[in-house]
């Protein structure tokens, strides 16, 4: 047998050029150094930012330079300076309007929230049923429901002649039955309580959108050691839902205190003055009374609240894991 000369000898197959062996084409702008200025990146979101000066920052300057005036909203201005502002903390009805969204806060704010926590951390313990559909579908149904009709329905339940005096009648209970939000004693209660109903829903379903991204494991390892429903409860789920309890917080709080709907249609701020809240207020100040000055003051104090308010929330229930 020969061996084959060099000439017949079989060739080495082609090898592929490795990564490094490996050009990238580079368009002639980058290749000539060209970077894309700075400002072509704010022509993008200029359309929002016009939208959003115009329609949001405008109003509110405006809102602050007329709360500087005594105006009527058609004839001539007349400085008042800080004169309104004062008037909102001295005047009885004023301020006490204030008070009563800060009451409001007990019902639209912390009810949804206690109560969210514990039906949603029910609703997880049997999610593969039908039940919990059928709960999720009835407690968020509210926010589905137009606020204006819900104030309506709650103002039938709770007359003197509803629902619920009905029930409290058939129960022996007709001593208690009363006009819900007619009497000065429980209308403001009365108007919680819709609030309440109508936030709930909200709040559960934040909350079980939140329990449902907490790591199983940390249940099971928690039952191995002898803990009970209750301790998970405290030291997993309360401790994971920090962001989403901040978000629930945040959002009751502030439709406590810029509340309007639900009292307009359910009491439009009576009886009396017991369910005034700023809101309605600013309402019957500016297109009432022609005080488009006084509503504008009252209008500032009550953005000055809600971020007094909110923004401290916000901060506490930060995430800093990260």
């Amino acid at each position: 047998m020969t061996r084959p000369t060099p000439d017949s000898a079989v060739d080495p197959p082609a090898t592929r050029p490795g990564p490094a062996a490996v050009t990238r084409k580079r368009s002639p702008a980058r290749a000539a150094g060209f970077r894309t200025p700075s400002w072509v990146g704010w022509l993008f979101v200029a359309p929002a930012l016009i939208v959003y000066a115009v329609f949001v920052l405008r109003p509110i300057a405006l809102t602050v330079q007329y709360s500087l005036y005594r105006w009527d909203g058609i004839g001539p201005s007349t400085w008042a300076g800080l004169g309104n502002y004062a008037r909102v903390f001295t005047d009885p009805d004023l301020f006490a309007s204030i008070l009563n969204a800060i009451k409001l806060i007990v019902f639209f704010s912390v009810i949804p929230v206690v109560l969210g926590l514990a039906i949603a951390s029910t609703i997880r313990r049997i999610a593969a049923s039908r039940l919990a559909l059928v709960a999720r579908t009835v407690l968020f149904l509210p926010q589905v429901i137009p606020l204006v009709a819900a104030g309506i329905a709650w103002s039938w339940l709770l007359s003197s002649t509803g629902l619920v005096n009905q029930l409290l009648t058939y129960a022996g209970l007709g001593g208690v039955a009363r006009a819900w939000l007619g009497d000065f004693s429980t209308a403001l209660p009365a108007v919680g309580v819709i609030g309440a109903w109508v936030l709930l829903g909200l709040c559960t379903i934040l909350l079980l959108s939140g329990m449902s991204k907490i790591d199983p494991a940390l249940y099971e390892a928690a039952r191995m050691d002898g803990a009970g429903p209750l301790r998970e409860f405290v030291s997993i789920t309360v401790p994971s839902l920090r962001q989403e309890i901040g978000v629930c917080v945040t959002v009751t709080v502030i439709a406590a205190l810029a509340s309007f709907d639900i009292v307009y249609v359910s009491t439009q701020g009576g009886p009396g003055n017991a369910t005034m809240v700023p809101g309605l207020e600013i309402y019957y100040l500016a297109f009432s009374e022609r005080q488009v000055g006084m509503a504008s003051a009252l209008a500032v104090v009550l953005m000055v609240l809600v971020l007094v308010v909110a923004l401290p929330i916000q901060w506490l229930t930060k995430d800093r894991s990260s």
